[in-house]
């Protein structure tokens, strides 16, 4: 079975300042080992001791030896604007709402316009089942990845046909529709440089956050792209669930934490035949809220915890938050009263949250009908909220 690689992006606060690392993982669905990564660790942009290339079996993240990092990671200065956003043609169905015109997908129903893409949903979360698997269904019915133009042969980074852009876009809001977060916008100043970007892996069939310039069809503007991006060696669509699922990357749980950042927005999707880059870093995003759960508090499906090829009970649930220190926190979930036990991790600061956790079942697994109720205490602020896990089928 092809092994999957992964990149995120980390960008922790630290004054007015943002910090810029990568951790490169790999997924091997059947648990085979294999050398990935891009070998090496930097923290802060200066310090930090060697980490092991690529990962172990099953995925699993290495650790670096020395006092600096994770295992093919690498941190450093710079940030970026998000971009604005442009109007153009296209309508709403469903009670969606549009910005650069472009396909919207509200609770059902497409309709399709001028440049850009966006999905609907508003910034309300879920409400009820009901609405939960409309929405599910509906956003999930196209998965197709769209028909790149571009040439490895020619250095010719191209486009992907709007279908698949708007996709990718789609379930990215999908996911934050769930978690009850604003959706995100792309443009094509931001997705213009993602594809120069997805053409670097494609054409070097591997992946990194600093490619050299010795590269084929390397570019200034990929390799800054590639520094700012979640990376992975499948097309847009299929990367959104691998980034949220994010098996083999332990230590941050990093993609997902991006994608359900309040800072995140306007993103900027690039892709070839075989890799994807989402440009993530530098967003503008004022969700500001002030914890942020995964599987996220209301009705979830329970098709979402198998959309990629690694259960979510197993690579993890987590909270993220950037204003709540987690270090001391203990959880505890229970289901009608009776306790479930959770091992609970501290996770890395800094990719996409100042502050993350993640608890993983012990003994147990999420099944639809039932109710989670999830307490966290050990925090300045206390929390609590329950997750109702619905069949969609």
């Amino acid at each position: 079975m092809r092994r999957v690689l992964l990149a995120v992006s980390s960008l922790a606060a630290l004054g007015c300042s943002n910090l810029l690392g990568y951790d490169d993982v790999e997924f091997g669905a059947t648990g085979g080992s294999a050398a990935g990564g891009a070998g090496g660790s930097q923290s802060g942009g200066a310090g930090g001791a060697a980490g092991a290339a690529g990962v172990t079996s099953g995925g699993s993240a290495g650790q670096a030896p020395g006092g600096g990092g994770v295992a093919g990671s690498t941190s450093g200065g710079g940030t970026t604007s998000g971009g604005g956003t442009t109007s153009g043609g296209g309508t709403t169905s469903g009670g969606g709402t549009t910005s650069g015109g472009g396909t919207t997908s509200g609770g059902g129903g497409t309709t399709s316009g001028g440049g850009g893409t966006t999905s609907g949903g508003g910034t309300t979360g879920s409400g009820g089942a009901t609405s939960v698997c409309a929405r599910w269904k509906a956003d999930r019915a196209d998965m197709s990845e769209g028909t790149w133009s571009g040439s490895t042969a020619s250095c010719t980074a191209g486009d992907v046909t709007a279908a698949g852009r708007a996709n990718a876009l789609k379930i990215v809001n999908l996911y934050r529709f769930l978690a009850g977060l604003p959706e995100v916008t792309n443009n094509p100043a931001t997705d213009a440089q993602a594809q120069e970007c997805a053409l670097m892996m494609q054409a070097n069939g591997q992946l990194s956050h600093t490619p050299p310039a010795s590269w084929k069809c390397y570019s200034a503007t990929g390799a800054g792209s590639a520094g700012k991006s979640n990376i992975a060696t499948t097309p847009g669509v299929k990367a959104v669930d691998l980034y949220m699922a994010d098996p083999g990357n332990p230590t941050t749980i990093g993609h997902r934490r991006w994608i359900l950042s309040n800072s995140l927005g306007p993103i900027g999707l690039g892709t070839a035949s075989g890799y994807s880059c989402m440009q993530v870093i530098g967003g503008s995003g004022k969700a500001a809220k002030p914890y942020m759960p995964f599987p996220p508090a209301g009705e979830v499906p329970v098709q979402m915890f198998t959309a990629s090829f690694q259960n979510l009970d197993s690579t993890g649930w987590t909270i993220q938050s950037d204003s709540i220190v987690l270090s001391g926190a203990q959880v505890t979930v229970t289901d009608a009263g009776a306790n479930k036990p959770v091992t609970v991790t501290q996770l890395l600061g800094g990719y996409g949250s100042k502050y993350a956790l993640r608890f993983n079942p012990q003994g147990w697994t999420s099944q639809a009908g039932h109710t989670y109720t999830v307490s966290v205490s050990g925090v300045s602020q206390p929390i609590n909220y329950d997750v109702k896990v619905v069949s969609c089928n």
